[in-house]
């Protein structure tokens, strides 16, 4: 089938691109740029000039298309209710063009706030949207399951990890350069869920082809990484040392966003996921991905 990949020219999209080729599917992957164009090119998929801002491109894409697979978004937290509202008419229009035709729309969201306290699961289901978390990723793709749309997400660990780049960690590491000291909170015993590239990418694969209208899959490869662990990796990498914040201290050193979530404790599970699509991970965890990044 013809795949309409949004973000196809990212770190999950170029991966996701190449997984779905892999097997068999023709892939047209939005891009706004010449030398995106040509990687996809090169890739073996087809491109397709426009943008999130561009909604009519949006249309067209998903209109010529058997499935829909939504991985860009803006990672702009500056200015996050903004891209949250842009995500959203995104899915609308894409949506829109699928209706009534029982065609796929996977969108991209994730495991971090999916079950405050405890451990989230696929059964999780999404915080409502509110004026401190507007993300629309899950509610409005799933609205349209009752219109014709086999709406369904993939749910990421906040580290999607390769040699390039390590989801939320490449902040921590980031912010470690900038500070010489790599920190953690507290104890450090709070966990991150961690997924290798090339596994979330063979499980964008999976959703599109299963296409189960309502389903939550969780690109989960480790359930959870303690980030102390994690802090202390950098600290090797970099060779400064590693060092507990306090809770108050969390913001002042890290920034306002990354600040009020370091510090959180947010077990995932994917054994739904792993059942269900015979999905297996295969990479290698974040710690071992770390230290050989570092020794390059």
């Amino acid at each position: 089938m013809l795949v309409f990949v949004t973000g196809a020219t990212g770190c999950i999209g170029s991966a996701s691109v190449s997984h779905l080729l892999a097997r068999g599917h023709r892939v047209l992957g939005l891009t706004r740029s010449e030398a995106g164009a040509t990687a996809l090119k090169a890739a073996g998929a087809s491109p397709h000039f426009g943008s999130l801002q561009d909604l009519e491109s949006l249309r067209r894409g998903a209109r010529q298309a058997d499935a829909v697979l939504h991985l860009a978004f803006e990672h702009d937290f500056t200015r996050f209710s903004e891209v949250c509202a842009l995500d959203k008419a995104a899915i609308e229009v894409m949506c829109a063009e699928l209706e009534g035709s029982g065609r796929a729309f996977i969108s991209s969201s994730g495991v971090a706030l999916v079950a405050p306290g405890g451990v989230a699961t696929e059964d999780s289901e999404p915080l409502p949207v509110s004026e401190a978390l507007p993300r629309f990723s899950e509610h409005t793709p799933m609205t349209f399951v009752g219109r014709g749309v086999a709406a369904g997400a993939v749910r990421f660990a906040p580290s999607v990890h390769g040699r390039e780049k390590q989801g939320l960690v490449t902040w921590l590491i980031q912010i470690a350069r900038q500070t010489g000291v790599s920190a953690y909170v507290g104890d450090g015993e709070n966990v991150w869920p961690a997924v290798q590239q090339q596994d979330a990418a063979e499980l964008c694969a999976l959703a599109v082809e299963k296409a189960e209208p309502g389903a939550r899959w969780h690109a989960v490869g480790e359930e959870g990484v303690p980030l102390r662990a994690i802090a202390e990796a950098i600290g090797r990498g970099l060779g400064v040392p590693v060092v507990s914040k306090a809770p108050e201290e969390a913001v002042g050193h890290f920034g306002g966003w990354i600040g009020n979530f370091v510090g959180l404790n947010i077990p995932a599970s994917s054994r739904k996921t792993r059942e269900t699509l015979g999905w297996q991970p295969r990479g290698i965890g974040l710690i071992e991905e770390l230290d050989r990044i570092f020794a390059r």
